[in-house]
């Protein structure tokens, strides 16, 4: 047996932001299991089976919805997403420019990276033993996997900084947002690198 769909459940969600949708406030830490089973709920009452007797317009309103509503989940499920998005909507995403510029504490060794990546593109040109090489840029990635970590670690103290800030004045919540968007570019940054030595190496 269907149900008649409510106005609440084919109410489109543009003026929401993902937070608003699930009754969220605008922090960085969420419970995952009440996250979930909120989405559960909302995505229940969204089924199609729900509007099988519904006009044409509610069905493709809950459609609509539904497909928003997937969007928010996937976006505040995800730690880096979620602070990507919280910026966004705040208006303090600033990413680094199409060239991004390493991070000044580690220009030596960006440089090291990108001499040992163009000496193992020449060698293996070449035909030389890569073997060297494969050593040396296989602990180059494993050192910028830890780098990784170590800016993750960064990410979540700045998130439990600025869930303590909700009710800061302004000044304070712009600065901890400064920092949480220079974390995000040089996390994009590190990041690039290591997909950039991996291929590299899964071609040795």
């Amino acid at each position: 047996m269907t149900t008649a769909p409510t106005s609440s459940s084919t109410k489109p969600v543009e003026s929401q932001d993902y937070f608003a949708v699930f009754g969220l406030p605008r922090k960085l830490w969420i419970e995952m299991s009440e996250l979930e089973q909120k989405f559960l709920q909302m995505s229940w009452k969204l089924h199609p089976d729900n509007f099988v007797n519904a006009t044409e317009q509610e069905r493709e309103l809950s459609l609509k919805r539904s497909s928003e509503l997937n969007d928010a989940y996937r976006t505040l499920r995800d730690p880096i997403a979620r602070v990507e998005y919280l910026l966004a909507i705040e208006g303090e995403r600033k990413e680094g420019g199409k060239k991004q510029q390493a991070p000044p504490e580690l220009l030596e060794e960006v440089f090291e990276l990108n001499e040992s990546l163009d000496e193992l593109r020449e060698s293996k040109a070449s035909g030389q033993n890569l073997a060297g090489l494969k050593a040396r840029l296989e602990s180059a990635e494993k050192n910028f996997q830890g780098k990784l970590g170590e800016v993750d670690g960064e990410l979540q103290a700045a998130a439990r900084e600025w869930d303590a800030a909700l009710k800061a004045d302004h000044a304070e919540r712009k600065e901890v947002m400064a920092r949480l968007n220079e974390l995000l570019n040089r996390r994009s940054y590190i990041r690039n690198l290591v997909t950039n030595v991996t291929k590299e190496l899964a071609e040795v």
